[in-house]
């Protein structure tokens, strides 16, 4: 576009003003070499030699920094990114991390985070009130073609309480015993579903408190299905149920009680 200059006169028959506009924009992700540099020095007397110690790592000798390890972790965990296309997002930046790599990475992180995970464990199992529920996924093993059904325990508080925790147990499979194995000597309320794999702890001391989400959800499908009146009219207690928890959900505990 082509500019023009005005004269004085003809500027001053003008106003002047700025229009701004913003665009979002990105760059291609950048990875950095991070170079240690640590002192050493010698006594001339007696040529002792002392050298700085090397900053702690997640992985011992390893290359990648926690930065590194945590961007593949939450990629791989939160965001659901295998470490196949994780492989070739980096390869893209050109960082060639093959996936045998990133598994390794993966599992010695895992290793370390360990104890965090323990004591999560120990502050929801602290609790005298826990949901609990379990999720499918599919699990690719060694050597197999086929993915099969796993499983993902989840354990957490409830939404009156002042800690907000969930810990996530895998398991290869569905049996009660991983449940058991969780809870160990646990003996609190345990909110679930009519899974039969949690009975064996309710013969042990726990308390079953049964999950009103998934009670409503088969009066909702029954209701679907054919609209059933007494189907309709559960849904409806239900919803009443609901309502009292709502005003309840600012409560103290002893008023809630």
């Amino acid at each position: 576009m082509s500019q023009r200059q005005l004269s004085a006169p003809a500027a001053a028959n003008f106003s002047a003003s700025a229009k701004t506009s913003a665009r979002s924009w990105t760059t291609r992700r950048a990875c950095s070499l991070l170079s240690n540099v640590r002192g050493k020095w010698a006594c001339r007397q007696c040529e002792t030699l002392t050298q700085a110690p090397v900053p702690a790592q997640v992985i011992d000798k390893g290359i990648p920094t926690a930065g590194l390890l945590a961007h593949v972790m939450v990629a791989k965990f939160a965001d659901h990114l295998p470490l196949y296309r994780q492989e070739k997002i980096f390869g893209r930046a050109g960082l060639a991390i093959p996936r045998s790599t990133l598994a390794q990475w993966v599992g010695q992180t895992g290793v370390q985070l360990q104890p965090l995970v323990d004591v999560l464990r120990e502050a929801v199992l602290a609790q005298q009130v826990v949901h609990a529920d379990e999720t499918p996924v599919q699990m690719l093993a060694p050597g197999e073609k086929k993915t099969h059904r796993a499983y993902v325990w989840t354990y957490c508080t409830t939404p009156f309480c002042a800690l907000k925790a969930v810990v996530y147990d895998f398991s290869p499979s569905r049996a009660g015993e991983h449940a058991r194995n969780f809870l160990g000597n646990w003996n609190g309320k345990l909110v679930c579903d009519d899974f039969a794999g949690y009975k064996a702890g309710f013969e042990q001391g726990i308390t079953e408190i049964g999950c009103m989400a998934h009670a409503r959800r088969k009066f909702f499908d029954l209701h679907m299905a054919n609209k059933s009146q007494l189907a309709k009219q559960a849904l409806h207690s239900i919803g009443g149920l609901y309502e009292v928890e709502r005003q309840a959900k600012d409560m103290s505990d002893e008023d809630r009680w």
